[in-house]
């Protein structure tokens, strides 16, 4: 974080503004519905600034701009547009210990004046540093089409009742519930008081708030990836239960206060077995606890949700599901490979690699017929045996394979080539986990340099003889 964001309390406080042309008059504006008490110095002004000080509203001295006149003021707008001036105004303010704005000159600023949306007293400000205005206005007008004009009327009634709303329910956790609750109900449609009082009566005598738990899918990595509800369920929860490789990117989004537990299983060790997993759920949704239960991808899906809601079910406890994006469909979109075509593919299907006898339990005669994708999860020590096993059910050996390493994120990494070189190719080029293996004709399919899809078919790579070969037969690793 570059700097650090305030909301600043200007009524009745002198604001020195240097410049009186069009940009000072539109700076102006906001501190005087702020309540400030602007002063402009300049030997000329346009007629709107004139208009001002001979009304009172501002102070205007017809000058140019002297060291001594940052004294005394709360903050300094410079909107001259004078490189000399502005550097003057910066070692002013620097002196005086008084922090300096200069308009689109942000090498010359000590705090920046960001994009606002006003509903007030809500206030939402945006700022991109000075790097990056036009940036910020963007941001600003989608955040403006989001608020409702009711918003700053929501504030008000809940400032009115905040007090009221304490001294019924003390408790804290509570509280924060009966505001949460009333906010995303009735409250987004107007907020009466009398609205309110119903909502409180029926809070404080309901005895407290029973836990809830959210099954939630985070998507294959990608923080844009995320629903909206998975979003919401970040911002409700109290606690979040989540696997070893949800990103840090995507735990920034939770509620700032909420605790953080990791449960993710690392191979080969004990820690945070399923069972153990699903007790501390139970038990914390039990303690009235609204928990998220935060997983890669989809949690229906290798995910063990199902065996987590089964869980929460035989203990009684409410439980969510909300769906995500599923790796093979995150990271074959992102790799710009279709899963199904109709002149390659008529069906998919998703299976794991995963487990001691998890090779030897699937039906590899079906799987190995051709016109059909499938896409392998946590496979990577096992592509020896997937290559061995759909190979001697039939599966051609230069049918196209890609592997999808880290798949959505920025370091995504797609390297191709056939059934045939898969374990030799994995051990190339140091293949590791999370990977994504996709098997079948839409394979060879790539993406063009416009990033369209291009539903061309590459030719099939002649069998490698060693690592050499395996480096030649793979050009489109990206």
């Amino acid at each position: 974080m570059r700097a650090y964001p305030a909301f600043l309390e200007l009524r009745d406080r002198p604001v020195l503004v240097v410049g009186a042309g069009p940009v000072a008059l539109r700076k102006l504006t906001p501190l005087l519905a702020a309540g400030a008490k602007p002063v402009v110095v300049a030997p000329e002004a346009v007629p709107g600034i004139e208009d001002l000080a001979r009304a009172g509203d501002v102070q205007w001295h017809r000058r140019r701009f002297r060291a001594g006149d940052v004294a005394g003021h709360w903050l300094v707008i410079n909107a001259c547009g004078a490189p000399g001036v502005a550097a003057a105004v910066r070692r002013a303010g620097e002196r005086e210990r008084v922090f300096v704005n200069s308009v689109d000159d942000p090498e010359r600023c000590s705090f920046t004046v960001p994009a606002v949306v006003d509903r007030d007293p809500v206030m939402v400000a945006i700022s991109s540093a000075g790097t990056a205005p036009v940036l910020a206005r963007r941001i600003r007008e989608r955040i403006e089409a989001m608020l409702p004009a009711s918003t700053g009327a929501l504030a008000r009634t809940a400032g009115r009742w905040r007090a009221r709303v304490a001294g019924t329910l003390p408790d804290g956790a509570a509280r924060r519930r009966f505001w949460e609750r009333w906010f995303d109900g009735a409250g987004v449609h107007g907020g009466a008081d009398a609205e309110l009082q119903e909502a409180l009566v029926e809070a404080a005598g309901s005895g407290g708030d029973t836990g809830v738990a959210w099954l939630v899918g985070a998507g294959p990595g990608d923080p844009g990836l995320l629903t909206l509800k998975a979003l919401q369920a970040l911002q409700d929860a109290d606690v979040i239960l989540h696997d070893r490789l949800v990103s840090d990117d995507i735990l920034g989004l939770a509620r700032r206060d909420a605790e953080r537990v990791s449960v993710g299983k690392v191979p080969g060790c004990r820690d945070n077995s399923q069972a153990s997993i699903n007790a501390r759920l139970v038990a914390l949704v039990a303690d009235g606890k609204r928990v998220c239960r935060l997983k890669g991808g989809d949690p229906f899906v290798f995910g063990r949700g199902g065996e987590e809601a089964e869980a929460l079910d035989a203990a009684g406890l409410p439980y969510v599901v909300v769906p995500g994006i599923t790796a093979a469909l995150g990271c074959a979109a992102a790799a710009g490979i279709p899963l199904t075509h109709r002149d390659a593919a008529q069906s998919l299907t998703l299976l794991t690699g995963h487990g001691r006898d998890a090779v030897d339990r699937i039906d590899w005669a079906a799987l190995a017929r051709g016109r059909q994708t499938l896409a392998i999860y946590m496979g990577v020590q096992r592509f020896p045996d997937l290559m061995q096993k759909l190979t001697a059910h039939g599966r051609a050996a230069d049918t196209p394979v890609a592997i999808i390493e880290r798949g959505t994120l920025p370091t995504q990494r797609v390297l191709r080539g056939t059934l045939g070189q898969l374990a030799l190719l994995a051990s190339a080029h140091r293949v590791e986990a999370p990977a994504l293996l996709i098997v079948g004709e839409v394979a060879g399919y790539g993406a063009s340099r416009t990033g369209a899809p291009d539903l061309r078919p590459r030719r099939a790579a002649p069998s490698p003889t060693s690592e050499s070969a395996i480096n030649r037969a793979t050009p489109g690793s990206t």
